[in-house]
């Protein structure tokens, strides 16, 4: 089984900057596909951002010049570099894997989750 943890939520002010990590650990790192998803109090689960195992990587449009995700597979290690952070963001974040080939924003479609990290941004 692969297991991720999530580090690096905190409370922040609009405007500011946070960096996510996801540590992976019991399978090999570099052969899944990673994603982060958040989850806004009342909300579903929404994709945020997804790097491929070739380092291929889609972001959803609200995310767009803001959110960097990043992997590095020596340290089994993702990151979310999040940027000019609005209270909108804040939300609990989750990473995620898959060896599906395609492409999906589904959370059905992701196999492997950690337990999330909190992010708060005040305005």
């Amino acid at each position: 089984q692969l297991q991720l943890v999530e580090s690096g939520g905190e409370l922040v002010q609009a405007g500011g900057s946070l960096r996510l990590s996801c540590a992976a650990s019991g399978r090999p790192f570099n052969v899944y596909h990673m994603a982060w998803f958040r989850q806004a109090p009342g909300k579903e689960r929404e994709f945020v951002a997804r790097i491929s195992r070739n380092n291929d990587v889609h972001y959803a449009d609200s995310q767009k010049g803001r959110f960097t995700i990043s992997r590095d597979n020596a340290k089994n290690t993702l990151y979310l570099q999040m940027n000019s952070l609005k209270p909108e963001d804040t939300a609990v974040y989750y990473c995620a894997a898959t060896m599906l080939e395609f492409f999906s924003t589904s959370r059905s479609d992701w196999h492997y989750w950690g337990q999330g990290t909190q992010v708060t941004v005040s305005s």
